[in-house]
């Protein structure tokens, strides 16, 4: 295994996850104006604001990072703070928080509702439909990076490789509605206030503390059944992610811009399986037979701007 994957505490995955590729450092140079992040205390959040954090560092820039969020999470505020980033706590349902929050001509949009969407589906489309053009009104004068999921396509055949960007979306449950709809928003005030917007969409990030590589390998080692019906998915490092959020700044358009952010391998899930219980010295116990169909990227488009995943499944999975 790669030694720039090697960490055997929290604190190295966070250094692995926050190191800047050159890239990185090249577009800090770039950068014209302060940048803020909204939604900084969730999943991706705090390491992409490390990453900024530092790429801005080596790169001489003393442009401000500012990190927006509920931080429900204190352990996320602290990590972001420890960077020098300007933390700030914030309902950004709050209409008057929201336009008291810096002028910056960069923002990156992480905020929305995943994790209980099922569960709270109105706070699911307020977060995740109503809440953008909020957002974009603040900052119509601004370049936004909006982040948005995969979820929105159908589901396809295999054989495919995958839904590019030209696929009409058909999302399937309210929690993909949601997210569509927080899409056409971000479309909508790109095209009336002319601002440049590039639309992520994400098919997943993952590294160790969570994602669908956690999900199966925690299984394999507690020897609990793994479902293979939903044979195949897409995957990408989440230190892989956080760079193409980042430099993505450079590539908002209005009308707004739409790109996938994965891998390019289509990962069995019965693959990921063996190949963890090869390593646990256990028969992973695999249940149900493979779909024809999944929820699949081609992400070839963003390869071909930013160049391919610096990290391969295999030392993920390692």
């Amino acid at each position: 295994m790669s030694s720039r994957l090697c960490a055997c505490d929290q604190r190295e995955l966070l250094d692995i996850l926050s190191r800047p590729y050159q890239e990185d450092i090249d577009m800090a140079r770039r950068l014209n104006g302060d940048l803020i992040v909204l939604g900084a205390g969730g999943k991706m959040g705090p390491t992409l604001v490390m990453r900024i954090m530092r790429a801005l560092e080596e790169a001489g820039s003393n442009h401000r990072v500012y990190a927006a969020s509920r931080y429900s999470d204190a352990e996320s505020r602290r990590e972001i703070e420890e960077t020098g980033a300007k933390a700030i706590s914030i309902d950004l349902l709050d209409d008057r928080a929201l336009f008291d929050l810096p002028d910056c001509p960069n923002v990156v949009y992480l905020a929305g509702m995943k994790f209980g969407a099922s569960s709270r589906p109105s706070l699911t489309w307020a977060l995740n439909a109503y809440l953008p053009g909020r957002v974009a009104s603040r900052y119509k004068d601004a370049r936004i990076v909006a982040l948005s999921t995969g979820n929105v396509y159908p589901m396809v055949p295999i054989e495919t490789g995958g839904c590019t960007e030209d696929v009409e979306p058909r999302p399937v449950g309210e929690y993909a509605q949601s997210c569509l709809g927080r899409e056409r928003v971000f479309q909508h005030f790109s095209l009336q206030n002319g601002t440049p917007t590039c639309l992520i969409r994400l098919n997943y990030a993952v590294e160790a503390r969570y994602g669908v590589f956690l999900d199966i390998a925690t299984k394999v080692y507690r020897g609990e059944p793994v479902q293979v019906t939903m044979g195949y998915v897409n995957a990408i490092w989440q230190g892989d992610a956080n760079s193409v959020c980042f430099r993505a700044l450079e590539i908002c358009e209005s009308p707004a811009n739409i790109l996938n952010l994965t891998g390019p391998e289509l990962l069995s899930v019965r693959w990921l399986a063996e190949q963890f219980g090869q390593r646990f010295g256990v028969e992973p116990v695999l249940e149900g037979h493979e779909q024809p169909t999944a929820f699949l990227s081609d992400a070839a488009k963003c390869h071909n701007l930013f160049g391919p995943p610096r990290v391969t499944p295999e030392e993920i999975i390692d």
